[in-house]
């Protein structure tokens, strides 16, 4: 059983080229960077990894265009995201009722980029987390791959 990043969780250090984070352990991973924690009973908490939220840059604004009680299906957009390099939706890892957004976003949204595995988380589920999320290990390996084809881009551009 995973539990939530908020009681000070084990971490994982990762780093990958110019990249560098602390991962909880106990999340699972989404293969859209998001982390999802259980919080007890069916209740999910979720929200973007460190790296989401670097592409993300600084962040400006959250919203969310579902409102709580809202059945929800795993890949479901609930809202989006926007930070000064890009503007992204936020979708559903979970399946489930929508049990809303963090309500501290309203008064501080900077948190989900300066803390995203723990102030700055971004909605509550209670469901059941999508098929496609994985534990620490496959979703090191899913970050390897992506920022790699980043590399490898940048790379070409640059010859």
């Amino acid at each position: 059983m995973f539990r939530g990043p908020m009681s000070a969780p084990a971490t994982s250090f990762y780093k990958r080229s110019n990249f560098v984070t602390h991962l909880p352990v106990e999340c699972l991973y989404s293969p859209s960077h998001f982390w999802i924690a259980k919080m007890g009973g069916t209740r999910l908490r979720i929200g973007f990894t460190k790296f989401a939220t670097r592409m993300l840059g600084e962040i400006v604004e959250v919203r969310f265009e579902k409102q709580p009680g809202t059945e929800l299906a795993g890949g479901e957009i609930v809202g989006s995201i926007e930070g000064f390099k890009a503007i992204s939706d936020i979708y559903s890892c979970a399946g489930g009722t929508f049990a809303g957004g963090n309500p501290v976003l309203a008064s501080n949204v900077e948190c989900v980029g300066k803390n995203p595995y723990a102030e700055g988380w971004l909605y509550e589920v209670d469901g059941e987390p999508d098929e496609k999320c994985v534990p620490l290990e496959q979703y090191r390996a899913m970050l390897d791959t992506t920022i790699d084809k980043i590399l490898e881009k940048q790379n070409s551009h640059a010859e």
